[in-house]
């Protein structure tokens, strides 16, 4: 069995690169290229897997249906984390979200947990307002792959 650290190890040294796959509600798959990193939960310190996104077709469907499949690859090697998603963010509140600058660290959290770095974080802080940015943490469920 693949671990979630396992998963990210495989696109460590390309910023957690992935595939997300979403359910429309006709039942067929949205994908979309995102870059995701495994971080503790802000409310309950538990392992799951984070992105920050603004696709309306992702977040309607993550809304909708929150199940999800995130696929890492570095070569012929894959692994797939399929799981739960929580969406948070300023269209998205939840309980431990809170108010102030929990979420925009938590954002920061999720891009550093994917690799990403930033010389200015009041800058990317204004542009994640901006944009309405969302974090979106996915609790697996399931975790596999051929390596």
């Amino acid at each position: 069995m693949t671990s979630l650290q396992d998963a990210f190890a495989l696109a460590r040294d390309d910023n957690g690169l992935a595939v997300v796959a979403t359910l429309r509600a006709d039942q067929t798959i949205q994908a979309s290229l995102i870059n995701a990193g495994p971080l503790p939960h802000p409310a309950t310190d538990e392992q799951v897997l984070g992105f920050v996104t603004y696709g309306r077709v992702k977040l309607a469907n993550l809304r909708a249906r929150p199940q999800i499949a995130v696929t890492f690859r570095r070569g012929w090697h894959w692994a797939t984390v399929e799981g739960t998603a929580e969406l948070a963010g300023p269209d998205d509140p939840q309980p431990w979200l809170g108010t102030g600058d929990t979420l925009p660290r938590l954002l920061r959290d999720i891009f550093t947990a994917a690799g990403g770095t930033h010389d200015d974080w009041d800058a990317y802080d204004r542009t994640m307002r901006e944009q309405r940015r969302t974090a979106v943490l996915v609790t697996p469920t399931r975790i596999y792959g051929n390596s």
